[in-house]
């Protein structure tokens, strides 16, 4: 039986200007997101935060400067009595709201990287709750679809591939 070929529909539209790209050229790289791991349990300083990831002096340097540069962290002034200032990392609100992209990090590492003694870190309602946390993917009006419920469809910020580019 001879199939014809189906096009993605998809395959019509530039990656030029895709968010996960843009995205993943902040995050993209390991160390990334170990320092904002770090940040997020709330090792802020450049000392802790270099001993506790076992990061290298000049790449945590490198790190936090383009964290900072690209409005996920900011830097607060701290001084210990006797000693010069230095500075402690802080996460922006852009940052923030990062956290639920650590937490599926987690909940999928947990699901399919598993270990035999359990998880090393558990995501945990703070206060009287203690409940686990999960990410869920929900739409506008509450529903919660399954990952091939869900279509990436093009915005408006999308763009044609060109002529050349589709041949």
């Amino acid at each position: 039986m001879i199939q014809e070929q189906v096009v993605p529909e998809a395959m019509r539209w530039s990656t030029e200007n895709c968010t996960i790209s843009r995205t993943m050229e902040i995050l993209g790289e390991k160390w990334m997101f170990h320092v904002l791991r770090e940040v997020f349990v709330g090792v802020r300083r450049f000392e802790d935060i270099r001993a506790r990831a076992e990061i290298p002096r000049q790449v945590l340097t490198d790190r936090l400067a383009a964290l900072i540069d690209r409005g996920l962290l900011r830097r607060e002034p701290y001084r210990v009595a006797g000693q010069r200032e230095r500075y402690e990392y802080r996460l922006t609100q852009a940052g923030l709201d990062l956290y639920p992209v650590l937490v599926a990090l987690v909940q999928w590492g947990d699901q399919y990287l598993q270990q035999d003694d359990g998880p090393p870190i558990v995501p945990e309602h703070r206060g009287d709750c203690g409940a686990k946390i999960s990410v869920v993917l929900r739409c506008a009006a509450g529903h919660e679809p399954s990952p091939r419920e869900v279509a990436l469809r093009p915005g408006p910020g999308a763009q044609l591939r060109t002529a050349e580019k589709l041949a």
